[in-house]
């Protein structure tokens, strides 16, 4: 069986192949619950970056922060106020 799943450029041609097939194969709530695992950890990620760019920042003040990243400032403004200034700030 032939493949459109490319895989990454480093990948094997047969590991791609046989990544797509498992994939193919897995039942859909296995499938979400790798979605949700990646969002979880993209979230993290992102938080551990604003923390370590605003070390003076609070745990909201960093939830907030993200929001600005996600849903873009003038809706995070409309919704949770306007984004904290540091004066540690190097944007």
């Amino acid at each position: 069986m032939t493949s459109t799943f490319t895989g990454a450029e480093d990948t094997d041609r047969a590991a791609a192949d046989h990544q797509a097939e498992l994939f193919r194969k897995m039942p859909p709530k296995r499938k979400v619950e790798l979605v949700e695992d990646a969002n979880r950890t993209a979230r993290a990620l992102a938080l551990a970056g604003i923390a370590a760019r605003y070390p003076t920042a609070t745990e909201q003040q960093c939830d907030r922060l993200l929001m600005g990243i996600i849903v873009g400032e003038p809706l995070a403004t409309a919704i949770y106020g306007p984004a904290p200034v540091f004066a540690d700030d190097t944007a």
